[in-house]
């Protein structure tokens, strides 16, 4: 059970709140292994996590709503620090709705290895590759928790789902999956295969299949590419099979995230059979 510390900000230079202050300059929170939640949503979600959480920043009106679940959690302090939204927008350099805050500390690396030992098959992983909008991987971090996807495997070139603005646009989901960061997605992917795992390509231009053919059961792991050039050729080489969602004329694609819920509902509503 873990013991509030109220601090009522009387200044922005505190050296606590330095986390806050470079919101904007997310390869710094990177480099120090932190991550910041915000929204009241959010921040209520990583207390309810296993992720451990640094600090909290919010308006006093915030802090009877917070408190239940501030006290539960296994830290032994955690400190609050508590101003008015005006200050705390001063202090954070823009506009918010809520004003609630918190930072969390990135957990230790989990592997391939590590998630595979505590799963059973079937397991439904997806992988991303090369995607470079935060709030996109935020969004399909969302619809993989969704539609019941324990992993994520982010590709060595694409945007960390623990940026502030794709933990937002997660709403918190990041909290609840499996996130696998590796260094050569293309050779992850072909070690999965190697370990019966059915690897497919989410191709807009795919002849070999259409989704409502594509066998999505059993141990599958879903790739996903970037925004505007797709899957790069050597992580679809590496594939087993590539989909497409069938469209009408005069649209060649769908948004990454639309695409993703379309192919991840498809994938449940075969495993649920």
């Amino acid at each position: 059970m873990a013991v509030i510390r109220t601090v009522h900000i009387q200044t922005l230079d505190l050296p606590a709140l330095a986390p806050y202050r470079t919101m904007k300059r997310p390869v710094e929170h990177r480099q120090q292994g932190i991550f910041v939640a915000e929204g009241v949503k959010v921040v209520q979600r990583l207390l309810e996590s296993r992720f451990e959480v640094v600090n909290a920043l919010m308006p006093e009106k915030w802090l009877a709503e917070f408190e239940p679940l501030l006290l539960a959690r296994p830290e032994r302090e955690i400190t609050v620090y508590l101003a008015e939204k005006k200050l705390l927008e001063q202090l954070v350099g823009f506009s918010m709705f809520q004003g609630v805050l918190a930072i969390g500390r990135v957990p230790e690396p989990e592997t391939l290895e590590s998630v595979l030992a505590k799963g059973t098959s079937p397991r439904l992983f997806v992988a991303l590759d090369a995607l470079t909008n935060a709030e996109n991987v935020g969004t399909l971090v969302r619809t993989c928790a969704a539609f019941g996807v324990q992993a994520v495997l982010v590709g060595e070139t694409c945007s960390s789902p623990f940026l502030r603005r794709a933990v937002r646009s997660s709403m918190g989901a990041v909290f609840q999956l499996h996130i696998i960061e590796v260094a050569d997605l293309a050779a992850t992917l072909r070690q999965l295969g190697g370990l019966g795992f059915r690897t497919v390509a989410a191709h807009p231009h795919a002849t070999e299949l259409p989704l409502a053919k594509a066998d999505l059961q059993g141990d599958c792991c879903i790739v996903f590419g970037s925004e505007g050039y797709g899957i790069r050729p050597e992580v679809l080489a590496a594939c087993q099979h590539a989909v497409a969602i069938p469209m009408h004329g005069g649209v060649d694609s769908l948004n990454v995230g639309a695409a993703a819920a379309v192919f991840l509902y498809e994938a449940s509503r075969q495993r649920a059979l």
